[in-house]
């Protein structure tokens, strides 16, 4: 490959969005909100070359991830030849099907479960029916019984300075200065809100409790089918306000919406039996492909 890789910038979103809305199956992890966010922590490169835009990590250490653009026009015959590294992380099914079918000898692909997207309805989400979702219905009452029926309010542009400054409190009581994902978490949050309006599609809600703002939730249209959601933070100390705005925040923004992603666990035991109490109704899947010598 001939051109270099430069870092992601918010100069070249007009040329982004024109691939990504190209691409035909949409993760969470390649929206320009996820990458502009993450830039730093990851050292996020990309190249735009033959129809396609490529992703590299530079941290913790240099990496490819998968291409947006139209897979289903690419001549992928030249993939092994192409000079971009011998291992491709984040690559969701379909593409990594494509490959499998083009280049049957020249790779090596293995099932990521750790970032695998989870998939929920908007309509369970939004409503918590039955039995599955009692202990979450329970959370939520305990809410509505302390604090009266959610104050829900969609984010606007006034509202960004309220979001930053729970996220700020939220920082201070967890102590996010000692923790390097927490650290690197608060600045992806930051970076986004701070440039809210060049994004496309995002979207956000939050929760106020006598005029204090006391949980947000931040999230992107991803195809029109699926809400994907970035962030999302409750301040301790008020019962049940996870519960809650995740059911508001799927309820109101999400109306539309077939399926709530909920991005991937990262294999994080406890994060993902969290994320396996809300019963998933399927997973965006990724694996992780290496290209033979």
């Amino acid at each position: 490959m001939s051109k270099a890789f430069t870092p992601v910038t918010l100069a070249e979103s007009e040329r982004y969005y024109e691939l990504w809305q190209q691409t035909p199956r949409r993760s969470l992890d390649y929206t320009l909100a996820n990458l502009w966010g993450w830039q730093r922590h990851y050292g996020l490169e990309w190249v735009f070359t033959d129809g396609l835009c490529w992703i590299r990590q530079t941290r913790p250490r240099p990496c490819l991830w998968a291409p947006i653009g139209a897979w289903d026009a690419v001549n992928w015959q030249d993939l092994p030849d192409s000079g971009l590294g011998p291992e491709i992380i984040r690559v969701p099914e379909e593409l990594a099907q494509l490959w499998q079918r083009d280049l049957p000898e020249t790779l090596d692909i293995e099932e990521d479960r750790g970032q695998w997207e989870y998939l929920y309805s908007q309509e369970e989400l939004a409503t918590l029916p039955g039995r599955r979702f009692h202990k979450k219905h329970t959370h939520l009452n305990n809410y509505i019984k302390s604090y009266g029926e959610p104050d829900y309010r969609p984010i606007s542009d006034a509202m960004v300075e309220d979001v930053l400054g729970l996220q700020d409190d939220w920082c201070q009581w967890h102590e996010c200065e000692g923790s390097l994902s927490l650290r690197a978490e608060n600045e992806a949050i930051n970076r986004v809100l701070s440039h809210w309006n060049q994004f496309r599609g995002l979207v956000g809600g939050s929760l106020y409790v006598d005029g204090r703002i006391v949980a947000f939730s931040v999230g992107e249209n991803l195809d029109g089918k699926s809400l994907g959601v970035h962030f999302e933070k409750g301040l301790g100390g008020f019962k049940g306000v996870y519960q809650t705005i995740n059911c508001a925040f799927s309820r109101h923004a999400g109306r539309g919406f077939a399926t709530i992603n909920r991005a991937q666990d990262l294999d994080e035991a406890g994060l993902r039996q969290a994320k396996m109490t809300y019963n998933p109704v399927g997973f965006l899947r990724k694996y992780r492909v290496r290209l033979a010598c």
